[in-house]
């Protein structure tokens, strides 16, 4: 995923969001016009594929700045398509997907790397630049966008203090173990300001206690301003931690609750 040119600090929430109410996040916005200060907005998004299999039916999602989601479901519910349209890998086959207000699907093709800027995505199996240092695999995502040499240096720091690599800079990939090859793909998502992080899977293959670590790490980064949108099969972490659940059951929403634990659909 490409970076945006930048290197401002992160942006501090203007609120913090208050004791959940009964109903869903979602069911507020819908019902008081809030989403207008949504990062993302699904409408009636519906994906078929030529096959004929139907992987989205219907879909309505408003993830608001500031919010933490958990996006839940079986193998096969539809999130990693869910996950495709919103980074434009794939387009809906009706309805609309918004990201900052923006129709990705209308979006000309010489202006899908500014929208994809947008984002910060985190994969299950890190995609780092193996003869890349630390440093070097977040300074490219800058580097890559023509983000001017003397603001590069100082966002990688940020960042890299944020995920507390600082003191691993100059190491290499397989030079760390796999929490700290996430928390390098965790900075390079970061390092240039998205709006939404997408973390498909982030814990995959990580262990419990260092899952649970990284978990608390996209925590924080959400309490610096940054929306974040976490694909995860991790129960127990979902159970814990309460925060807002989305989940998915043969291409539809089944819950959208705004404190919610993980259990079977169905």
């Amino acid at each position: 995923m490409t970076a945006a040119p930048t290197g401002t600090p992160l942006r501090p929430l203007t609120r913090r969001l208050g004791p959940a109410a009964p109903e869903t996040r979602h069911q507020a916005a819908a019902r008081d016009g809030a989403g207008s200060n949504a990062v993302l907005r699904l409408e009636d998004v519906s994906k078929t594929y030529p096959n004929g299999r139907s992987a989205l039916r219907n879909v309505d999602l408003i993830v608001p700045e500031g919010d933490f989601v958990f996006l839940v479901g079986p193998s096969g519910a539809g999130k990693s398509t869910l996950l495709r349209l919103i980074v434009r890998d794939e387009l809906a086959t009706n309805g609309r997907v918004l990201l900052d207000g923006e129709d990705v699907a209308r979006v000309p093709r010489s202006r899908v790397p500014h929208i994809r800027r947008k984002l910060g995505v985190v994969f299950q199996d890190y995609k780092l630049l193996p003869r890349k240092t630390v440093r070097e695999n977040v300074a490219f995502a800058l580097e890559v966008t023509g983000t001017p040499h003397k603001r590069i240096g100082p966002a990688v720091d940020r960042v890299l203090a944020i995920v507390g690599l600082g003191g691993h800079a100059e190491h290499l990939p397989t030079q760390l173990s796999g929490g700290e090859q996430q928390r390098t793909a965790i900075a390079r998502a970061l390092v240039h300001d998205p709006r939404l992080i997408i973390a498909d899977e982030p814990t995959g293959n990580l262990d419990p206690l260092i899952s649970w670590e990284i978990i608390q790490l996209l925590l924080r980064i959400n309490e610096l301003g940054v929306t974040v949108l976490v694909a995860t099969h991790q129960a127990d972490v979902v159970t814990a931690l309460r925060r807002r659940v989305v989940a998915l059951d043969e291409g539809r929403i089944a819950r959208d609750e705004a404190t919610g634990a993980y259990h079977r659909e169905g």
